[in-house]
């Protein structure tokens, strides 16, 4: 079983990196973009396949290690 996990900015947490991706792609000519935020995209392989015992096992990985939960928010795919 594969865990894809979708980490990103709560909103209102100021994203710099994302207001940097936003100017570079206006300086190469691509315009209307009104906003940009960058996160983290992480797969992992699990052995595990109770899908809830994986979704479980997951979700404490993102709260003790993958997302920083005071400012990011996290969503995870399980796919079979």
């Amino acid at each position: 079983m594969k865990a894809r996990i979708h980490v990103t900015l709560k909103n209102g947490v100021l994203d710099p990196q994302g207001k940097a991706i936003q100017h570079a792609l206006a300086a190469l000519g691509f315009s209307g973009v009104d906003d940009a935020r960058q996160g983290k995209f992480i797969e992992l392989d699990l052995t595990e396949s109770d899908t809830a015992k994986a979704r479980a096992t997951v979700e404490e990985m993102c709260k003790k290690l993958l997302a920083n939960t005071v400012i990011e928010n996290y969503a995870i795919d399980l796919v079979e």
